[in-house]
């Protein structure tokens, strides 16, 4: 089973730090991360570090991965897909990206298990550029499944869906972690989400890593304000988990324009 972690990840754009010092303790295989923080804080360019496709000081340990051209799979925020595809052969592509163009059977059930986990069927065959902004969410979840990767970083896979694809989203990635023995690494605004979706949770901000933990120690009421710029508060619920209420907006504290991505 994989397990990875960070030692002093750093990254800049030209001769600009906009990460720095992220070290984190190891997240094992069939773990959900969530990502959180500000908009701004840093939490795309450390996926992009993690994902290789930035470089930087430190080091992104992965050990027990099963196929060094899979280990990793990123699903950005911005993903825009070919238009001149089908969403099935745009699955298909993802499926061979990097590894053997020689198709196998494997790859069609692999194909065709991502179209029924997502639910996706009805728009298999429909051309990417006919597709509305979250049905192209979900393929490109279905992208990032199907390469049956050992960690899947995904960068606000949820923005475009409505509430209840959002739901269904997150617990098939919840369960996909535990089944492959996955580490899903989910960049999420919605704090909510990650109390209830998540196993731990990292704090970005300001390029930073400023906690990391079990999702009730990491977000809390201090958080929300020096961090969120929020008057608010963890409470509980019936049911016993945690949801954030938020009250108002606190003083923000005075800075110059956001830059860090």
């Amino acid at each position: 089973m994989v397990t990875v972690w960070l030692e002093a990840v750093g990254a800049a754009y030209g001769a600009k730090p906009v990460l720095s010092g992220v070290t984190t303790p190891a997240f094992h295989g069939g773990t959900v991360i969530a990502v959180i923080g500000p908009n701004a804080a840093g939490k795309s360019t450390l996926f992009k570090r993690i994902a290789g496709i930035m470089k930087g000081p430190g080091k992104v340990h992965l050990e027990g991965v099963r196929d060094p051209t899979r280990a990793v799979s990123y699903l950005p925020q911005d993903d825009t897909p070919a238009a001149a595809l089908t969403v099935y052969e745009s699955i298909l592509l993802a499926r061979k990206q990097g590894g053997s163009w020689r198709l196998e059977a494997e790859d069609l059930t692999q194909v065709d298990r991502a179209i029924a986990d997502l639910q996706i069927g009805a728009i298999g065959f429909c051309h990417l550029h006919e597709l509305s902004g979250g049905q192209r969410q979900l393929v490109g979840i279905a992208q990032s499944l199907v390469r049956e990767p050992d960690v899947l970083l995904m960068d606000e896979p949820t923005s475009a869906l409505d509430l209840c694809r959002q739901v269904e989203v997150l617990l098939l990635l919840r369960r996909l972690a535990k089944e492959r023995g996955m580490a899903v690494f989910i960049a999420l605004h919605d704090l909510n989400h990650a109390l209830h979706f998540a196993d731990m949770a990292l704090l970005v901000a300001d390029g930073t890593a400023q906690a990391c933990g079990a999702c009730d120690e990491v977000i809390t009421d201090r958080v929300l304000r020096e961090v969120y710029n929020v008057e608010g508060r963890i409470e509980r619920c019936s049911m016993g988990r945690r949801h954030v209420i938020v009250d108002g907006v606190a003083a923000r504290p005075a800075a110059g324009p956001a830059e860090i991505r």
